[in-house]
């Protein structure tokens, strides 16, 4: 089952202007076009140097012909073929040269190019990185990351495979936020069959949507970080996408983006038991940091309590929570969990992921996976901020 347990929450906030999301996806857009333009300087110049060492081929072997040619000739006709032939091989070392440099000033800006690309999140061990070594931590793969560092603090299995369940859907709001505007939050999507059934038939955690229902865009958002329904995460994926198919594709590109491809790869926007959906709880907490960058995710997955606009089908709307913020807040964790995305398959057992800001305002992010409840997920995040974040 993909979630019944803890999806998430509220703090009564009303969302403002995403100057810094545009921002973003300006610089994104602009990298890429810098992209194909590095590419096809490359192209040119590599076609470049292939005609010019076809030429230089071509040049030596004409005058290793000349010279066996007329090596028998006088020793001063032997020294005049010399002397030309000295020449050639400075035009040859010229046309390479030029070669190599070409366009400067190019080259230049593709330093500056380089320079103005946002680095790809990578987390460091340090000699002051410790096992989780505590029994008090079920969960078999666990990390905690200074996030305003992005020093790993502790880890154990951090780097191997699992299956991430509905932690899937921190970068599923992710890449849906990232390509929708602010100003079509508010437009209304209408839930079609498909997805009701989808949801259904997959045993999947469900908002409640019904199909026909038009249903706000913001809604989703809220529907998929808190209650980690289905039937929102797939609303969100058609609506942006066309299809999930598609959508997923969008989210093979973030994934690359962050450099993480190699060791996560997603099948699906949901988090349904694929053996070609999987993560590890390092690149979880890579997507984590990418989502905490973005006002629209970090809004709808720190909620506690939500309530969902009036629509024909549910004139009261429909109340959401985030129950692993609602279950951590009376924990004593060194600090404050801000942000939470859960998650629970068979086949993954109970993990999550969490953003806390320390008593120190030092921010971290803590994931695990493999634990053997819903509450035992959240005692193992109690557990490890208050073992291994640092004291103030």
């Amino acid at each position: 089952m993909t979630e019944p347990y803890f999806e998430e929450s509220q703090k009564d906030l009303t969302l403002e202007e995403d100057k810094e999301e545009r921002e973003y996806r300006l610089r994104y857009e602009r990298r890429q076009r810098m992209r194909h333009e590095r590419q096809r300087r490359m192209r040119r110049r590599q076609m470049l140097q292939r005609v010019v060492f076809l030429v230089i081929v071509g040049v030596i072997t004409v005058l290793i012909a000349a010279t066996i040619k007329h090596g028998k000739k006088a020793d001063e006709e032997g020294a005049q073929d010399q002397a030309v032939e000295q020449p050639d091989r400075l035009e040859i070392e010229k046309i390479k040269e030029s070669i190599i440099e070409e366009e400067p000033g190019e080259a230049e800006t593709g330093e500056t190019e380089e320079e103005e690309e946002l680095p790809v999140c990578r987390f460091e061990e340090t000699e002051d990185t410790v096992p989780i070594a505590t029994e008090e931590v079920i969960s078999p793969h666990a990390i905690l990351v200074d996030e305003s560092t992005d020093r790993i603090i502790a880890s154990k299995g951090a780097r191997e495979r699992i299956m991430p369940a509905s932690m899937t859907k921190v970068l599923t709001i992710l890449v849906a936020a990232e390509h929708i505007p602010e100003e079509k939050l508010d437009d209304t999507f209408e839930m079609t069959l498909e997805i009701t059934d989808y949801a259904y038939v997959n045993d999947c955690s469900s908002v409640g949507f019904l199909d026909g229902e038009k249903v706000p865009v913001r809604d989703l958002f809220y529907g998929t970080a808190m209650h980690s329904g289905g039937d929102a995460a797939l609303g969100l994926a058609v609506y942006v996408a066309g299809s999930q198919e598609d959508f997923v594709e969008l989210m093979d590109e973030k994934l690359n983006e962050l450099g993480i491809a190699g060791s996560t790869h997603f099948t699906n926007c949901v988090g349904i038991y694929d053996e070609n959906h999987y993560s590890t709880v390092y690149d979880m907490a890579v997507i984590m940091k990418a989502a905490l960058q973005n006002d629209l995710c970090r809004e709808v997955m720190s909620k506690h309590i939500y309530t969902t606009k009036p629509t024909a089908e549910h004139p009261d709307g429909i109340e959401i929570s985030n129950w692993f913020l609602r279950k951590i807040e009376d924990k004593d964790t060194g600090g404050e969990v801000l942000c939470a995305k859960t998650g629970y398959i068979v086949q993954s057992k109970n993990c999550a992921v969490s953003y806390e800001m320390s008593a120190g305002k030092t921010p971290y992010i803590c994931v695990t996976a493999g634990s053997t409840s819903n509450w035992r997920c959240i005692y193992d995040h109690v557990e490890i901020y208050n073992r291994y974040m640092p004291s103030a």
